[in-house]
């Protein structure tokens, strides 16, 4: 039990309340008030893009969303019960953890780069001879992870703000680091050192969904996704991030941003076992993770919703403080990709989601197969082939 100037308060649990569609309600209330009568208590409402830590128990977050009705609360066991007995309620689940898929056979202190370098990922997905054709020059690529570090020489040209859903770390600075690597295969600079990224002209967005740690809820991916689509546009959400299960309200979010045109790539997993979430959803694409020979990493997750890898062993980025390290996942695996989309985009800047989308799957390296496979999807990403495709991809 908590306790408010000397008098005992009953424990409180954050929970996603995802409602009916307000054409499918009883009541022809907005969520909010079906809410505030349902639980009996004054609650400030705010944005979830501004979600706060979980002891701000005086508000509740609203996800202002057709498609994803949802609202997040500290709540009272009693609070939960009436919820769930309320007609135009559809779940109350308990927010969960998520996590970095990565980083795997760490190696620390990369020595500086005196010269522009490019790492031999980008090369593997063939991304130098794609820059004719695009550098994803100013396509927004959002990084949901542990935040970037904004001040590193090879991101600095390329960042464009963000935000922070984690409880004590309001600076979208990265303290662990694993943001600040995946935001440098995507988008490191032409800066005459350092190193390149797939996408050297396209704009970074953090929005910083995990702790130092390495560790978020999952109401903070909910409140980032709701930040980088609705808040900053962002087209490509990178996210090398998860857990074997999560609310069924993270899909719903999912949902939503597809719809709204964005392309959400995720990391399948570290655990050699099945695609966990986010990246199983269909509204997302999950990532496999490949070694510099084209095998699939010993920890790399698999299964039916894999549709690409991409290389994610001994992968050489960007660390805080300026500095460069490398590091395996299939963590590193997903910004290849979602560098690879940002290209493609440059050059296709009519295509909607759904094409860049087909058009990657279509215009992917089989690795001499002939079909998809569970382990590496339509085959390892080709930036190349996709930035510089002439033909509309066929789109089922």
């Amino acid at each position: 039990m908590e306790t408010r100037e000397g008098v005992l308060m009953p424990e409180r649990k954050r929970v996603l309340v995802t409602f009916k569609p307000k054409d499918k309600r009883r009541r022809k209330a907005d969520k909010t008030e079906v809410f505030m009568s349902t639980v009996d208590e004054g609650f400030e409402v705010k944005a979830a893009a501004t979600m706060g830590p979980p002891t701000d128990h005086g508000v509740v977050y609203d996800v202002n969303e057709y498609r994803a009705p949802i609202l997040v609360a500290d709540l009272t066991d009693e609070q939960i019960a009436a919820l769930e007995k309320a007609a135009d309620v559809a779940t109350v689940e308990e927010d969960g953890e998520m996590y970095a898929f990565g980083p795997q056979l760490a190696v620390e202190g990369e020595p500086s780069l005196d010269e522009e370098t490019i790492p031999s990922g980008i090369n593997l997905i063939k991304a130098p001879p794609a820059w004719p054709c695009s550098e994803g020059k100013a396509i927004k690529v959002a990084v949901l992870d542990t935040g970037i570090d904004y001040s590193h020489p090879d991101l600095a040209v390329n960042y464009r703000g963000g935000a922070s859903f984690v409880a004590d770390e309001s600076d979208p600075m990265d303290y662990n680091g694993h943001g600040t690597h995946c935001a440098g295969t995507i988008a490191a600079a032409f800066t005459g050192a350092g190193v390149v990224g797939v996408a050297p002209s396209a704009y970074l967005i953090a929005a910083k969904v995990l702790s130092r740690s390495g560790r978020g809820a999952w109401s903070n991916l909910i409140a980032g996704i709701d930040y980088a689509v609705n808040d900053r546009g962002a087209r490509i959400l990178s996210m090398s991030l998860g857990a074997a299960a999560a609310p069924t309200a993270v899909e719903a979010m999912c949902t939503m941003a597809w719809e709204k045109g964005a392309l959400l790539i995720a990391a399948a997993g570290n655990a050699a076992g099945p695609v966990g979430a986010p990246a199983a959803y269909e509204s997302v694409m999950a990532v496999s993770a490949i070694d510099d020979q084209g095998s699939l990493a010993s920890f790399s997750n698999r299964g039916p919703e894999v549709e690409l890898c991409a290389p994610g062993v001994q992968v050489l980025s960007t660390a805080p403080g300026g500095g460069y390290r490398r590091l395996s996942g299939t963590s590193m695996a997903c910004p290849h990709v979602a560098g690879a989309a940002a290209v493609a985009w440059g050059a296709h800047r009519w295509a909607s989601n759904e094409e860049i989308r087909s058009l990657l799957t279509w215009r992917a390296d089989l690795m001499g197969r002939i079909e998809r496979t569970e382990e590496f999807g339509w085959g390892r990403v080709d930036a190349e082939a996709a930035a510089c495709e002439l033909e509309r991809p066929p789109v089922s």
